[in-house]
C-alpha cells in the first residue's frame, strides 16, 4: 500500500514511518503541514491518507474537508488527542473513514491501515490510456502505434504514468525523484535526465518526430499531447 502521513511531531513522525516500513514494509511519505497534505493528496494517489487534526497551515479537518470537496475518493485514517464525543463526529462529518485518538500503539495504527486498505476507495484504472495514435497497456508495460510496440521498463513506464496523470503540468526533478526513486535513494537528478532521453526515443520509434516530453529548463518535465 502506498502511505501518506501527515504529522508535525517530529518525534512522533519518524516513529510512525520506521514502524510501518519495519512492520508493513508499506510506501510512506511523510510531510507536516496541512498545505502539503492537501498538495500531495491532491496530484498523488494514496491508499490510506494518516492525517493528524492538529497541523500548522491547515489543520487536519480542513484539509479532509477539502479533500472531499474537491472528490478525493482515498482512506482518511484521523489521529487527534481530541477524545470526546462531539470532536469524534466533527472528524467524521469533515469526511475521515476511522479516527484514532493519541496516544496509541503502533500496532493498532497498523491494523486500522490494514483495515482501511482492504476497501476500495480509490478507482481501478483502466488497462489501457490512449495518448494521441499510442496506446499504453499498464498490465504489460508496452507502448504501441498500430502494429508497432515497445517495451518499457519499470522506471520508464513509472516516468510516463506519473506525466500521464500529470498531464500539462509541469513535474520539478525533485518531484519526479521522490515520486519514482524515492528521496532516500542514491539515484541523482543526472539519472532522470537520462531515463527520459531513453523514454523520448521509444515514444519516436512510434509516434516519429512528435515530441511529447517537454523539458523546462532549470526545472523540470511536462507531457502534452
Amino acid at each position: 500500500m502506498k502511505i501518506l502521513l501527515a504529522e508535525d511531531d517530529t518525534r512522533l513522525g519518524e516513529l510512525i514511518v520506521h514502524m510501518i516500513k519495519k512492520k508493513a514494509a508499506y510506501t510512506v511519505e511523510w510531510v507536516t503541514s496541512g498545505d502539503e497534505a492537501y498538495d500531495l493528496a491532491s496530484v498523488s494517489g494514496y491508499d490510506v491518507l494518516v492525517l493528524d487534526w492538529m497541523l500548522p497551515e491547515r489543520d487536519g479537518r480542513e484539509v479532509c474537508r477539502q479533500l472531499r470537496q474537491d472528490g478525493y475518493p482515498g482512506a482518511i485514517l484521523m489521529l487527534t488527542a481530541r477524545d470526546s464525543l462531539e470532536d469524534r463526529i466533527r472528524g467524521l462529518d469533515a469526511g475521515a473513514d476511522d479516527y484514532l485518538v493519541k496516544p496509541f500503539e503502533i500496532d493498532e495504527l497498523l491494523a486500522r491501515i490494514r483495515a482501511l486498505g482492504r476497501r476500495t476507495f480509490l478507482p481501478l484504472e483502466n488497462d489501457t490510456c490512449r495518448i494521441g495514435e499510442l496506446v499504453l497497456d499498464r498490465n504489460s508495460h508496452r507502448i504501441a502505434a498500430g502494429m508497432q510496440e515497445v517495451q518499457l521498463t519499470p522506471r520508464e513506464y513509472q516516468l510516463l504514468d506519473l506525466l500521464l496523470k500529470n498531464q500539462g503540468t509541469v513535474l520539478a526533478r525533485e518531484v519526479i525523484l521522490d515520486r519514482i526513486w524515492g528521496m532516500e535513494s542514491e539515484v541523482t537528478l543526472k539519472t532522470i535526465d537520462a531515463t527520459v532521453k531513453l523514454l523520448r526515443k521509444k515514444l519516436a520509434l512510434l509516434d516519429g518526430e512528435q515530441q511529447h516530453i517537454h523539458s523546462i529548463r532549470g526545472v523540470g518535465y511536462s507531457f502534452e499531447i
